[in-house]
């Protein structure tokens, strides 16, 4: 959608100087902007890209300058042009209306403003909520309630009785609401344990592609608000995760995890059963939390087991060392084998 630079200006909470009419219809990065394209330059020694590119339009911080540009002056750039995107560029649409080829239960609610797809399913006594799209080949199980605003994209599934929220996005492939790994031994095979609790996903959540969420055994599994989770995440059964917590891609979660607001989870990171995450704690990429571990609020670990970073930083400078070290104490044994040959001669 077309904007002014003072529109969004006013929009995003920014101050402008220069022409507050310029139009904008995109946005890209500097070199590849046209003239009605949206640009920005977060730090001074960028400030030279911005300055050569076609763009009319940047948004900058207080202490760049770039003569003959509109600048959109703010503290947080990058966050600025993130609001001011998202009013240029919209989102295409999923679904609009309901697909001929959707199938609906008899019983489902399915808002007028709502938007089904080709092929989706809507299950009996779903509950599909204004304005929410679910894309082509669907699933959404029986009883599960869906808010309003919702984005579902294609091929994604949802099991019997998942709770969705508001303005919640769940990209292709995501399965939401499958069993739990649960198993007793006994009789010398493995029993199911049930898995009777649902997925609660709160407002405002993102999910990503082919990431899976399993329902709870005898609790449920919840995602609070603001909660963003990258491709190719797994959530087990019975976690709980805070609010505005981030997982990049491949982390892997076991049962009964509980992790506390703002948490940030790095790729790959995989976490043991009944680990506990306080507010604010940063766990980097590929490290392992060990069963049972408590990471304190505002504390960052790395590596597997995970350790404090400080911790994990002195530990890999001395291993990066142990092939000169072994060198050195292979000397070390010659010389001392040399003399005690030199004694007893």
């Amino acid at each position: 959608m077309m904007q002014t630079a003072k529109s969004l200006a006013d929009a995003v909470g920014a101050k402008w100087e220069g022409d507050g009419g310029v139009e904008l219809r995109g946005v890209a990065a500097p070199e590849r902007a046209g003239a009605h394209d949206l640009i920005y330059v977060e730090k001074a020694k960028h400030a030279e890209r911005a300055a050569a590119s076609a763009a009319l339009c940047v948004v900058a911080a207080e202490n760049i300058a770039l003569p003959g540009k509109t600048v959109l002056r703010s503290a947080q750039p990058k966050l600025a042009f993130a609001k001011a995107a998202a009013l240029i560029l919209g989102k295409a649409p999923i679904a609009t209306g309901i697909h001929p080829t959707a199938i609906v239960a008899p019983l489902a609610s399915v808002s007028a403003s709502a938007g089904i797809g080709p092929f989706a399913v809507i299950g009996e006594d779903a509950r599909v909520g204004e304005g929410t799209q679910i894309g082509a080949h669907s699933v959404i199980g029986a009883g599960c309630w869906i808010g309003d605003a919702c984005r579902i994209h294609p091929r994604v599934t949802l099991y019997a009785g998942v709770r969705i929220g508001h303005r919640v996005e769940i990209h292709s492939g995501a399965v939401i609401g499958a069993d739990g790994f649960g198993y007793a031994q006994g009789d010398g095979r493995y029993w199911k344990f049930p898995q009777a609790g649902i997925v609660e996903i709160a407002d405002d959540v993102e999910i990503g592609a082919n990431t899976t969420v399993d329902r709870g055994s005898l609790d449920d599994t919840r995602i609070a608000e603001g909660v963003k989770l990258d491709n190719l995440v797994h959530i087990a059964h019975n976690c709980q995760i805070g609010a505005h917590t981030v997982m990049a891609a491949q982390a892997g979660l076991s049962g009964s995890c509980e992790f506390g607001k703002h948490v940030v989870v790095g790729g790959q990171a995989g976490f043991g059963e009944q680990c506990y995450l306080e507010d604010g704690a940063v766990i980097g990429g590929q490290s392992g939390v060990l069963g049972g571990k408590t990471v304190r609020s505002g504390q960052t670990v790395w590596g597997t087991p995970a350790r404090s970073l400080g911790k994990f930083k002195e530990q890999f400078a001395w291993q990066a060392r142990l092939p000169e070290l072994a060198a050195r104490i292979k000397a070390l044994e010659v010389k001392l084998e040399s003399l005690g040959k030199r004694e007893v001669t």
